[in-house]
């Protein structure tokens, strides 16, 4: 598969609502959660005690503290119950613990952060705060954070973001019978809900206009009590797990506020967050979340679902969109739910210009500085205008996966690059090499070899078909994989030795 310098809107998007938080005026909050994030030097890490060893590292008890009483806080201002201060450190430092198993795979697998991804990334939450950099670099400061504690929030938040995307390309696999199979689903649904739309008479003056099908995607909100199942667990664990399940459900039904009960009870990473999921259009849910809460309003839980993970417990949060009624109501009794709707913008043709380009990729490291690469691609670039051949010297220097290929990215559709490096391509005549471009993942020449356009409806029809796929299946394998780490790694909680796990 080939490599591409590919945007990070997924991370901006969450930098911009980090960086909200930030400048929002929780400003003792933003402090002890970015000291949280930094630890002190190691001979001062065991000053204040331990509270758990994840394999070689540390969480000290200072640490947990910090982060309890950021989670407190957090609690209050969105108005759910604080559990009592054992249940809250307990749940804390579980999410600790998973963070440090994932800051520690990353590094087993080189995962490595650049100064240039930091300083985009923070470009990105600036001008999606309409600001400059130097104004929110004011407006952290105002916060009492310090502006290289800000940069080490971010560093660390590109860092999980790159592992989880590592681990879910090589565990979620879409093909193409998956999408096939996905899209003759939707269209069944489609065609039975447009023969099942009722006739509407027409007045006899003058003919009404046809109906129209509700346009837009079902959303959908949820929000999760996760009752683990322990990788490998043995039936007792499983029946024990169930009972636990159990009696969260008898609790929710007796009255008790889920939000809080989530907070003290769920296994989730959401679960200091209320257990809310978020809001993401019905295709983006598992099918079993979205089988159980079909016919369920807003407001009322599931019962007890069993998964790979664990046993999940549902609570619907909201219900948006087209079709948005549950399947129970008359106006859902026609058909399943559709998302994304079949509307008028999923039809006819998309016609694209893609272009055809090549590139040299010299990346910033600490033994090649950023003037050093730049000047390896000015001289380069001369040797290519004086006949050297782009193809040889891409498959000498290039430091893309592309480079045994010479360079060829293939086909590039507009925005599957980053911003600085679509403009210099679409800047370019076909047959000419740029000047050398700076982006997050280093410097690049960039020849443009042809251009077409293209009819890319169906195209866009079976990606969007890929990522929902993806999408319903990244969460419940993220949550396989780090139960695994969890299993395969040498954990000693202080703070709860009965969930303690030490790998043989």
């Amino acid at each position: 598969m080939m490599c591409r310098p590919r945007s990070y809107r997924r991370l901006a998007a969450a930098l911009t609502a980090l960086a909200l938080v930030v400048t929002c005026g929780a400003a003792v909050a933003a402090k002890r959660g970015a000291a949280a994030a930094v630890q002190g030097p190691p001979a001062a890490q065991f000053v204040d005690g331990i509270a758990a060893v994840v394999n070689k590292d540390v969480i000290t008890l200072g640490q947990l503290a910090q982060r309890t009483q950021q989670a407190q806080e957090q609690l209050a201002r969105q108005k759910i119950a604080v559990p009592d201060s054992q249940t809250l450190r307990r749940q804390v430092l579980n999410r600790m613990i998973d963070e440090k198993l994932e800051e520690q795979e990353a590094k087993r697998l080189d995962v490595v952060v650049s100064d240039q991804q930091v300083d985009a990334a923070i470009k990105s939450v600036a001008d999606r705060n309409k600001i400059s950099v130097e104004n929110l670099r004011v407006e952290v400061g105002k916060t009492g954070v310090s502006w290289d504690a800000y940069q080490r929030q971010i560093r660390q938040e590109i860092l999980l973001d790159d592992l989880r995307r590592r681990v879910l390309d090589s565990t979620v696999h879409v093909t193409d019978a998956d999408i096939d199979a996905y899209l003759r689903t939707k269209q069944a649904g489609a065609d039975l809900f447009a023969s099942a739309a009722p006739q509407q008479p027409q007045a006899a003056t003058a003919p009404a206009e046809p109906a129209r099908q509700p346009s837009g995607p079902v959303m959908l909100g949820l929000a999760q009590i996760l009752v683990a199942v322990p990788d490998g667990a043995s039936a007792a664990q499983v029946a024990a797990s169930r009972s636990k399940a159990e009696a969260i459900l008898a609790k929710l039904r007796g009255g008790a506020d889920f939000a809080a009960v989530a907070a003290a009870a769920s296994d989730g990473p959401d679960a200091l967050q209320g257990g809310n999921l978020g809001v993401k259009p019905t295709d983006g849910w598992p099918d079993l979340f979205v089988s159980a809460t079909t016919s369920l309003a807003v407001g009322q839980v599931t019962g007890i679902l069993k998964s790979g993970n664990g046993f999940h417990i549902l609570k619907v949060l909201s219900r948006s969109g087209a079709s948005a009624r549950p399947a129970s109501s008359p106006a859902q009794s026609a058909g399943p739910n559709l998302t994304p709707s079949a509307t008028a913008e999923d039809e006819g043709p998309k016609m694209v210009t893609q272009t055809h380009v090549r590139q040299i990729l010299i990346k910033v490291t600490q033994v090649m500085s950023d003037a050093q690469a730049e000047q390896r691609l000015v001289d380069l670039r001369q040797r290519i205008e004086h006949g050297a051949s782009f193809t040889t010297l891409a498959k000498q220097y290039s430091q893309d996966a592309s480079a045994p290929q010479g360079g060829d990215i293939g086909w590039v559709n507009p925005g599957e690059t980053v911003p600085a490096f679509q403009q210099a391509m679409d800047a370019l005549k076909v047959g000419q090499v740029s000047e050398p471009v700076k982006t997050q993942f280093g410097w690049h020449l960039i020849q443009v070899l042809a251009r077409r356009t293209k009819n890319m409806a169906e195209d866009y029809r079976r990606e969007q078909a890929r990522r929902i796929l993806f999408e319903r299946r990244a969460g419940p394998a993220f949550d396989e994989w780090l139960g695994q780490l969890r299993g395969r790694s040498y954990i000693d909680n202080h703070v709860d030795p009965a969930a303690n796990r030490k790998s043989e």
